[in-house]
């Protein structure tokens, strides 16, 4: 096995264990913001992940000054704060509706990074594309269920959560043209540090003993699997591993039945496989069009 094979197994195996510890996060997370405050869950959550990128930038060459230093202040504060906006939707979204239809819903937004590629980083999606990703929100519409029964507006909660992280994705791309993986990664913490404290600050709760054990489990979890998807990026192409993304929704909605005991209602199992499989074949066509683009 020659060295290109070894790291892209290395990435594929980091990234499964990313999407486990994204899902057991959000499991916590289902959780915590079932008992407390969801500002003050995401708050905590957050001045630990701070803390991290901080020691993370001091130990680097050049410290905090250059892990600070940035082409792009406006793009990298406003993604900052849409990341710290989207976590506390989604976690909101995970108490109302639960994690196996928020995440069945959560996983259109490689479908919505596709469409929104054009208008904000200017990349052409070709027809094929374009078609899965009509297919995919058709998934996404059945799982909604709209016009049958009483729609439940929580429902786009979820919705807007894959919005947002579409956007904040998108923008981490475009930012990535001035600055580095860790220079993201330092405001990433420090600034969804600031503004979930300017929310969370207001809605303090005291929390018994063993759900500081939960809080203390989420932070960790929280800041050990950005670094291994930092890792994953590091040793292997996105290509290869991206598709694996989506284990995060068999993973959270296992999760979501047994700890939970939430149900998969048919209509959420065949819309998530529609959206998951819609979702697949954009980032497969994506994959061949960069091959092209290199070949030149």
């Amino acid at each position: 096995m020659n060295k290109t094979q070894q790291n892209t197994t290395l990435g594929i195996w980091l990234m499964v264990a990313v999407t486990f510890i994204f899902a057991v996060q959000d499991g916590i997370s289902r959780h915590l913001a079932g008992e407390y405050n969801v500002y003050m869950i995401i708050m905590i959550r957050f001045w630990f992940f701070a803390a991290f990128v901080v020691t993370f930038a001091t130990r680097k060459a050049g410290g905090l000054r250059n892990a600070a230093r940035t082409h792009a202040p406006g793009l990298q504060l406003f993604r900052s704060v849409l990341l710290a906006t989207e976590i506390l939707v989604a976690v909101a979204g995970f108490v109302l509706l639960g994690l196996v239809e928020s995440h069945a819903v959560f996983a259109a937004y490689p479908l919505m990074i596709a469409a929104l590629s054009g208008p904000v980083l200017g990349e052409k999606v070709g027809w094929r594309r374009w078609v899965a990703i009509g297919v995919g929100f058709l998934g996404v519409l059945v799982i909604l269920e709209p016009g049958f029964g009483v729609f439940r507006a929580e429902a786009l909660i979820p919705a807007l959560a894959a919005l947002m992280f579409a956007v904040y994705g998108l923008l981490t791309r475009k930012v990535a043209n001035w600055d580095s993986s860790a220079v993201s990664f330092f405001w990433t913490g420090v600034v969804g540090a600031v503004v979930t404290t300017a929310i969370g600050i207001f809605h303090w709760e005291p929390m018994v003993g063993t759900d500081w054990i939960w809080m203390a489990l989420l932070c960790v979890t929280s800041s050990f699997s950005h670094f291994l998807l930092i890792k994953a990026y590091e040793v292997a192409e996105a290509s290869a591993i991206q598709p694996l993304a989506y284990l995060q929704l068999v993973f959270a909605s296992t999760i979501g039945i047994v700890v939970f005991n939430e149900t998969l209602r048919p209509n959420v199992a065949v819309g998530a496989a529609i959206v998951v499989s819609a979702g697949l074949f954009t980032l497969w066509r994506a994959h061949v069009a960069n091959r092209r683009a290199l070949r030149g």
